[in-house]
């Protein structure tokens, strides 16, 4: 039988990891309003930090507006490589708008520190791994031929 691949029913390795890293998202962002209240919503202040990551009302935000977009974003294939995109683009511009900023309260609208810089380039690295996964492929065997090839082939 002759054989062609297409894609594979069922949710691929990039949307499980957009669909976690949303649901990530939407838990710190929610557990930053515990640690910063909703008042004062582009505040410097280095005190209020959750797990040793620097936040504010307006960085929380971002957070659950972040974890929305992974949480409706997943149940697609496109859907999630739009959002790993989107992570790419917005973390790799947080960490350089961080980089500067960091040390410089005049221009830290999101209260950043350096903790959130690398987590801000890792999860432009994860945005990036979610836009580019390979997809998965099967086997389909084409009818009226005689080629036999593994059932399990992916």
């Amino acid at each position: 039988m002759a054989h062609s691949t297409a894609p594979q029913s069922g949710r691929g390795t990039h949307q499980w990891i957009a669909l976690i890293v949303g649901v990530v998202f939407l838990l710190v962002g929610g557990a930053g309003f515990i640690v910063t209240g909703f008042s004062d919503v582009m505040e410097h202040d280095e005190s209020e930090r959750l797990l040793g990551f620097a936040v504010n009302p307006l960085h929380n935000a971002l957070h659950l507006l972040i974890g929305i977009l992974g949480v409706s974003l997943w149940v697609s294939s496109a859907g999630a490589r739009v959002f790993g995109w989107l992570l790419l683009v917005v973390y790799g511009a947080a960490f350089v708008y961080g980089l500067s900023a960091v040390n410089n309260p005049e221009i830290d609208y999101l209260n950043t520190n350096n903790a959130d810089n690398w987590l801000h380039l890792g999860g432009a690295v994860v945005g990036l791994l979610i836009a580019i996964w390979p997809a998965r492929r099967r086997v389909v065997e084409q009818p009226g031929t005689t080629e036999t090839m593994p059932r399990d082939v992916r």
